[in-house]
């Protein structure tokens, strides 16, 4: 997924998915657009994790559509100035999408309806998050041999109640007074567990020899290891921390430069159009050539000594022109010359 902040976020509410979307596009565009348009919000919109995923195309071709993309009117890269409600500041970069196609002059209006927007709590992978990672709830050390809490050890204790309550459950555990207040303290564990004092009875009779010699040692023993397990502490999530836009711009989808420092139009600065646009220049010429639509006899201007932009190139046929020649000379055809 996603570094918090690019992450893919939609532009506002659309209609559901239609065929039409994206047909003014060319064919491998409109490709891309459908496969970003189905990815999840918070995605990572990176030509190289979209290349990774996407099973035709390439790392190259996926930068050129999403530029191109962002010239159609379907991408923009917005940068947000986030203050959170403890008073800390961080600016976000999020990846807006939009199925429908939209105006330079819609984009702006919706980067400056940014300002003042409240940072929604839903932060899934990829989304800016304004939430502090909660501390680790310290873990307190286990006091086995502690002091028995005084009024836990006392005789109108329930510990010490309950324990002194197993000679009426069985004779064979009669504990001592002394024996009493020294096992308060893992009784009174117990009863921090959940457990109840007739839990603590079942525990320590139940299946007892018939002889017991020490009434006092067998409780402790059966008490240390059959103590119940801890309850689970279920801690209350904090609330979200509230963040507001305080301000929003539009930034370069090549370099990241924002329009504090320059001018953006179709997603990107003057430089990154203008490379954009010799690519794409240089693109089409190649596709002309090899389709073979240049004319013939058309010659580059760099190929001449002083290009003329009104002259007008004639196509001329070089054989048929000089057998012309040659008949003209009366010199015979050069197929009839005897060997």
């Amino acid at each position: 997924m996603a570094n918090p902040g690019y992450g893919k976020r939609p532009a506002g509410d659309e209609d559901p998915h239609a065929d039409p979307d994206f047909a003014h596009l060319s064919p491998r565009e409109a490709e891309i657009a459908v496969f970003v348009d189905h990815l999840d919000d918070g995605h990572a919109m990176g030509h190289k994790v979209l290349a990774a995923q996407h099973p035709r195309y390439g790392q190259q071709a996926v930068r050129t559509s999403l530029n191109r993309l962002a010239v159609a009117g379907h991408l923009r890269w917005i940068r947000e100035h986030i203050t959170v409600e403890d008073h800390t500041m961080r600016w976000v970069t999020r990846t807006y999408w939009s199925r429908t196609r939209r105006s330079e002059a819609w984009w702006e209006e919706f980067a400056r309806e940014r300002n003042g927007r409240i940072v929604s709590a839903d932060h899934r992978p990829g989304l800016a998050r304004t939430e502090e990672p909660e501390p680790p709830e310290p873990r307190a050390a286990a006091q086995p041999d502690a002091d028995p809490d005084p009024e836990s050890a006392s005789e109108g204790g329930t510990s010490y109640l309950a324990l002194a309550a197993l000679r009426e459950a069985d004779p064979r555990m009669s504990l001592s007074e002394a024996d009493c207040r020294s096992l308060a303290a893992l009784a009174e564990e117990w009863l921090s567990r959940g457990a109840t004092p007739q839990d603590i009875t079942r525990a320590v009779t139940e299946g007892l020899p018939a002889t017991v010699n020490n009434p006092g040692g067998l409780a402790r023993n059966r008490l240390e290891n059959r103590m119940p397990p801890k309850k689970l502490k279920l801690r209350q999530k904090a609330a979200p921390r509230r963040a507001r836009v305080t301000r929003a711009v539009i930034c370069c989808m090549s370099c990241d430069a924002d329009e504090l420092t320059t001018t953006i139009k179709g997603g990107m600065c003057p430089d990154c159009y203008a490379e954009f646009e010799a690519a794409e220049a240089a693109e089409a010429a190649e596709a002309a050539e090899e389709a073979g639509a240049v004319e013939p006899g058309y010659v580059p201007d760099t190929f001449l000594a002083a290009p003329d932009a009104d002259a007008v190139y004639t196509w001329v046929d070089v054989p048929r022109r000089a057998a012309e020649v040659r008949a003209a000379g009366g010199l015979r055809p050069k197929a009839e010359r005897a060997l």
